[in-house]
């Protein structure tokens, strides 16, 4: 267990856990763990090598045994890279002469069977098409060592306490997040849940999080966090290894223990508050499957439980909360629906813009219900308005974007008339004034100025798990000559075909160019071959000379051309590497590598990010984290490059609230811009890309990894 502990602190903290242990000299071994580290792109902070050379020898080579798989997995270094082409991005051959002479050897053996189906050659069945040709270490001999360079990645490991100790540390934080987690995140909660069940979170703001956590409470016998209905709900999903964000089915596995706790979390809820019936409505179906499971007629000492099933099934009624308000705005009363939504105030926020559209000439009393409870909305849900207003000036583009929680997303015109001017600065100064009064006044704060573009965590499924993501619309620079692009897969029973591809596009999202299988080498750019399947895993590769490029934007896709999908191989992801052209290397380095994800998700068309170039004529990322769904199997970068574009075109057009509105927004009593120089020598509170070394001791400092610790509660 300990082992697991250490694994996720490392990976979702970068901090190594100190061991306890009898003093020794360690130096030599801390030095060759952290030069094994660079190798993978990692570094130990000053702290952590002083810390580990105070050990003995096999304490250190112990835990650098332990730490250097889970980091080079987060590079994506701890499976095999081949490509089809051996010495790529040389010796890349045009695609159709490729293809010719796969044909032709095909001929000369007397044993192949090529296959024409509708008058066209079925590549797959050309022995030589597909398939790798050579050995990895045959691959590797190909190619020159790689020239390290300035700009290539370090990742700092800094020191941390014990592993139990961290472990808590880690539970607190992702337990009392105010955002949403990521599936990875929400993974390692139900590992740390289970561990540290002598650690009290102060509060548990986020629904999904309160279900693991009651999931462990059952099973210690232990007290409920049960405010709704639905609050038992996905406390049944976790107990049965479900989905506790209800976006997926699942099937309900409940020993008879578990049984009455739900029972009796239920009866506890509707007996305290009847009106919460009307949530049952929205889950009505999952409650019915739920009852299929608890039998709640053999309980007859849970009567309030058994209204819940009556509720689902239609005998009893129950009038929900939206329900209420629809009424009142059909019947016009616009002032009468915001008094009501007031009564839960998350509601009425979220339902500010609709209000003010139906009865402009009511706005007054809408805004006046909406000053009297802001006070009591979350941060999230106040930043995630103020955001949805950036995207509502009369300037604003005529698109909306909506991404489900799987990150499946959709274009579609925006046909809301704009809001009148008055209520849309009274909202926005409403709204600045709540954030600004509950963000920290640091009294010095140093900011990174890579770090202002980043946009706000504001929702788990805004972001995946990984090295280097960042969320949904962040703009980070692009610092390199070479762009290359890598997707590994590997299948788990079915032969699965993942095609890695790159839609190139002018300034009007139009004249398309793309590299894939299709086509090796276009633009500037190199494919490094099709492969078709992935038994033993396999990988893809997209290289380009970003000032080779004459397109505006790039947009890397990852297809599923056939076989298993994302949510069903073994493994499978995404990322990109940057290099200066002399560097050379194998093609894939881990040291380069800037950004690693997962690809997960149901639909079978992945768009993680896309790069554009701006006015200066540098490139910049833009994070996108979307998916299309595609057709079943044969998905290609040519069939569906009118609704990559459209889709792109919307996310890039759209605004999203950043870190700099939060910079803006507080008032430090001393604000300092990280320029390269030295860093300060008194405590400050950081926020950057990453925590540098040296950092004052009582510093505080926030990173993507943990910038929801600044979204206010």
């Amino acid at each position: 267990m300990t082992i697991t502990l250490e694994r996720l602190v490392v990976r979702h903290a970068h901090r190594v856990p100190v061991p306890d242990g009898p003093a020794g000299a360690g130096g030599g071994a801390a030095r060759r763990f952290d030069v094994a580290l660079m190798s993978a792109g990692f570094k130990l902070s000053g702290g952590l090598l002083t810390a580990l050379s105070g050990l003995t020898e096999d304490a250190v080579s112990g835990l650098a045994a332990r730490v250097l798989p889970v980091v080079r997995e987060m590079a994506g270094d701890h499976v095999r890279h081949n490509v089809y082409f051996r010495e790529f991005p040389h010796g890349v051959p045009d695609t159709l002469a490729f293809w010719v002479s796969c044909l032709l050897d095909a001929l000369a053996d007397p044993d192949a069977d090529v296959e024409i189906v509708n008058g066209s050659l079925n590549l797959l069945s050309l022995p030589k098409y597909g398939k790798y040709l050579h050995t990895y270490d045959e691959m590797l001999a190909a190619h020159d060592e790689l020239v390290a360079g300035t700009g290539d990645r370090l990742t700092v490991l800094h020191a941390g306490r014990p592993a139990d100790a961290e472990a808590g540390r880690l539970f607190l934080a992702l337990a009392g997040s105010v955002t949403p987690l990521t599936d990875e995140e929400r993974d390692a909660l139900r590992v740390l849940a289970a561990h540290c069940t002598d650690v009290a979170p102060d509060a548990i703001p986020v629904r999904e999080n309160r279900a693991l956590i009651n999931q462990v409470r059952v099973a210690e016998g232990g007290g409920l966090l049960l405010d709704t209905v639905t609050d038992v709900l996905r406390l049944a999903c976790a107990l049965s290894l479900g989905d506790v964000t209800l976006a997926e089915p699942t099937e309900f596995l409940l020993t008879r223990r578990e049984r009455r706790a739900l029972l009796a979390g239920l009866d506890e809820v509707v007996r305290r508050d009847p009106a919460k019936l009307g949530d049952v409505a929205a889950h009505r179906e999952r409650w019915k499957r739920l009852g299929e499971r608890l039998h709640p007629h053999e309980y007859p000492r849970w009567p309030h439980a058994r209204d819940v099933f009556a509720v689902a099934r239609g005998e009893k009624k129950a009038p929900s909360f939206a329900g209420r308000i629809e009424v009142l705005l059909g019947a016009g009363d616009v002032p009468g629906a915001a008094r009501l939504a007031a009564h839960a105030p998350g509601v009425l926020f979220r339902s500010l813009d609709r209000l003010l559209r139906t009865d402009p000439d009511a706005s007054g009393a809408v805004l006046d219900a909406a000053e009297s409870v802001a006070g009591q909305v979350s941060g999230r849900v106040l930043l995630s308005v103020r955001e949805h207003l950036l995207n509502r000036t009369r300037k604003a583009k005529g698109t909306r974007v909506f991404a489900g929680r799987t990150g499946r997303g959709v274009a579609v015109p925006d046909t809301r008339p704009p809001l009148a001017p008055d209520a849309f600065r009274r909202l926005k100064n409403l709204l600045d004034d709540e954030i600004r009064a509950r963000l920290p006044a640091p009294a010095h704060l140093v900011v990174d100025p890579a770090v202002l573009d980043v946009a706000l965590p504001l929702s788990g499924k805004a972001t995946t798990s990984g090295l280097g993501v960042l969320p949904r619309g962040s703009v980070s620079p692009v610092e390199g000559e070479l762009l290359r692009f890598f997707v590994y897969w590997k299948q788990r029973e079915l032969r699965t075909d993942f095609d890695l591809s790159a839609l190139l596009l002018d300034r009007d999202y139009g004249n398309p160019q793309w590299l894939s299988y299709t086509s090796l080498r276009k633009a500037g750019g190199e494919h490094s071959g099709d492969i078709t399947e992935a038994p033993d895993g396999a990988s893809e590769f997209i290289n380009l000379s970003l000032r080779k490029i004459k397109a505006q934007f790039v947009i890397p896709q990852v297809n599923i051309y056939s076989g298993e999908g994302f949510d069903e191989v073994e493994e499978s992801f995404f990322g990109f590497m940057l290099r200066d052209e002399d560097q050379a290397g194998r093609p894939f380095e881990p040291r380069t590598v800037r950004m690693k994800s997962e690809l997960r998700g149901p639909a079978r068309i992945a768009l993680p990010l896309a790069f554009v170039r701006g006015k200066d004529g540098d490139w910049r990322a833009k994070w996108m984290h979307l998916h299309l769904r595609g057709a079943f199997a044969f998905n290609r970068v040519e069939g569906n490059r009118a609704t990559t574009a459209a889709l792109t075109r919307a996310v890039i057009d759209r605004r999203y609230l950043t870190v700099r509105h939060l910079v803006d927004l507080m008032r430090p009593e001393r604000l300092t811009m990280l320029d390269g120089g030295p860093l300060p020598d008194e405590p400050v509170t950081l926020i950057g890309l990453d925590r540098p070394d040296g950092l004052p001791e009582g510093s505080a400092a926030y990173t993507p990894r943990n910038l929801r610790d600044l979204i206010p509660a």
